[in-house]
C-alpha cells in the first residue's frame, strides 16, 4: 500500500473513529448508559495518562479519572459535536480536574513529563493505537510548526498541567502575554490539524 494510501486510509478511520466517539458522548447527554460505557471504553487509558501527567501518581490519577467521568456523566447534554472534537472536549475536562486535583493539594507533578510519558495503559487494540500513533505524529509535526514560545507554553501548560499563572512567572513574562501565546498558538494548531 502506497504511503498516500496508507494516509488516507489513517484519516478515514481517525474520521470514523472520532464520529463513533462523538455519537456517544451525544447519546450520554441522553442519560443513554451503555453509550457512556462505551466513551469510557474508547477515552479511559488516554484521559488516565492526562490526569497521570499532572497529578504525578497512579492513586491520585484514578481518584480523579473517577472524578472525570463523573463530570462527563453530568455535562455531555453540553457537547456541541460541530464545535470541537470529542476527544478535545474530554481532554480539557480532565485537564481541568487534574489541574484542580493538584490546586487543591498542593502537589506539583513529581516527575518530569518524559518519565509519566511511560505509564502503561489499558492496552489499546491495534486500530486504536495505530490511529492514537498517527494523532499524536500529526499533533507533534504542528507543534514543531509553530514559534519556539507559543510551542513551549502549550507544551508546558498541558503537557505538564502548569496554570498560566505559574507558567508567567517560570518564563518571567507577563501573564496576558502568556495566554496570547498559547491561544495564537492554539489557533494555528487547529488550522493545522483540520477542523474537526
Amino acid at each position: 500500500m502506497s504511503e498516500r494510501r496508507a494516509a488516507k486510509f489513517g484519516t478515514t478511520e481517525l474520521a470514523a473513529a472520532r464520529a463513533e466517539l462523538a455519537q456517544a458522548l451525544v447519546a450520554t447527554g441522553q442519560e443513554d448508559r451503555p453509550a457512556f460505557r462505551r466513551v469510557y471504553q474508547l477515552t479511559s487509558a488516554k484521559l488516565f495518562g492526562i490526569c497521570i501527567r499532572i497529578c504525578g501518581d497512579r492513586q491520585s490519577a484514578e481518584d480523579v479519572l473517577q472524578d472525570v467521568y463523573i463530570t462527563i456523566w453530568k455535562r455531555a447534554s453540553g457537547f456541541e459535536p460541530g464545535r470541537a472534537s470529542p476527544i478535545s472536549w474530554l481532554a480539557a475536562i480532565a485537564r481541568n480536574r487534574a489541574i484542580d486535583w493538584q490546586r487543591a493539594a498542593g502537589a506539583r507533578p513529581s516527575a518530569p513529563v518524559e518519565e509519566a510519558l511511560d505509564v502503561p495503559d489499558a492496552a489499546p487494540s491495534a486500530i486504536d493505537a495505530m490511529l492514537l500513533g498517527q494523532a499524536d505524529r500529526r499533533l507533534h509535526l504542528c507543534l514543531d510548526a509553530l514559534e519556539e514560545r507559543q510551542r513551549d507554553a502549550i507544551r508546558t501548560a498541558f503537557f505538564e498541567g502548569v496554570t498560566y499563572a505559574d507558567l508567567a512567572e517560570r518564563m518571567a513574562t507577563p501573564l496576558g502575554t502568556i495566554k496570547s501565546w498559547v491561544r495564537r498558538g492554539l489557533l494555528q494548531l487547529k488550522d493545522c490539524l483540520g477542523a474537526d
